[in-house]
């Protein structure tokens, strides 16, 4: 396989909002949407998330342009992506990526194949009631069931809405940033982001160097805005959905 991008990622909580205004000092503009997530419903009612625990994510999100529904291997292996998931593709309206998911000290591999849909097409799918699994497509389905076999997909709930608040490429020191507010259930995170990309010419361990250094140097910003990052051991993801399927537990 070809290197990969590598996504690093910080979690700040807290006072999200003064975080977010020391980190966006430009008031960059702003992206609103809803996202839901689907889960195995028995396994909701129960306590469990037999989908995120199998490294299985299927999300939704509505508003602020395109809807799109993504399946979402993470944390996976290589040896996992088989046949045409070996490697990345973008076929409109479908994309695949593969890539590398960094948080602290936390490495994972995740691939994804999101289907970009037109605006408003999956509110209905996300109601109560519907079946969240309905706008799943064959190559998604195909993906999962060549790659996640052992994953057992049963009936389907949707946990949501968590509100999102996205900036965009925001300059902090000489990197470019996205940052995104999650909220619900009680909870609010702040995700600040970077994406590093293979050069021409780079080698595994060069790519590695340089990825660490954007990670080091993205941490030192954050920090140097006195904003301090979250030492919770769970990714965002892991949290929101804990908190959801409680929330609808009651």
């Amino acid at each position: 396989m070809n290197l990969l991008p590598v996504e690093i990622k910080v979690n700040i909580e807290g006072d999200v909002g003064a975080a977010l205004s020391a980190l966006d000092g430009s008031h960059s503009s702003v992206t609103t949407r809803r996202i839901w997530f689907a889960e195995d419903v028995d396994g909701v009612t129960e306590g469990r998330l037999p989908l995120l625990d199998g490294g299985v994510i299927v999300r939704f999100r509505i508003g602020g342009g395109p809807d799109d529904l993504t399946v979402k291997l993470r944390p996976c292996t290589q040896e996992q992506l088989v046949g045409r998931f070996s490697a990345p593709f973008d076929v409109e309206p479908v994309t695949y990526k593969i890539e590398e998911d960094w948080s602290g000290s936390r490495r994972t591999l995740a691939a994804s194949l999101v289907h970009d849909h037109p605006p408003g097409v999956l509110s209905d799918t996300v109601a109560p009631g519907a079946d969240p699994a309905k706008p799943i497509d064959a190559v998604q389905d195909q993906f999962l069931h060549a790659c996640a076999p052992t994953v057992q997909f049963g009936g389907l709930v949707a946990l949501g809405p968590i509100l999102s608040t996205k900036v965009d490429d925001v300059a902090l020191d000489d990197l470019e940033v996205d940052l995104e507010v999650w909220s619900a259930a009680g909870l609010e995170l702040l995700e600040a982001s970077i994406r590093v990309k293979p050069k021409d010419g780079d080698d595994a361990e060069e790519l590695t160097a340089r990825a660490e250094r954007k990670q080091r140097k993205l941490e030192d910003a954050v920090r140097g805005l006195g904003v301090a990052l979250s030492e919770h051991p769970d990714s965002k993801t892991h949290r929101f959905l804990i908190a959801l399927a409680e929330a609808r537990r009651g």
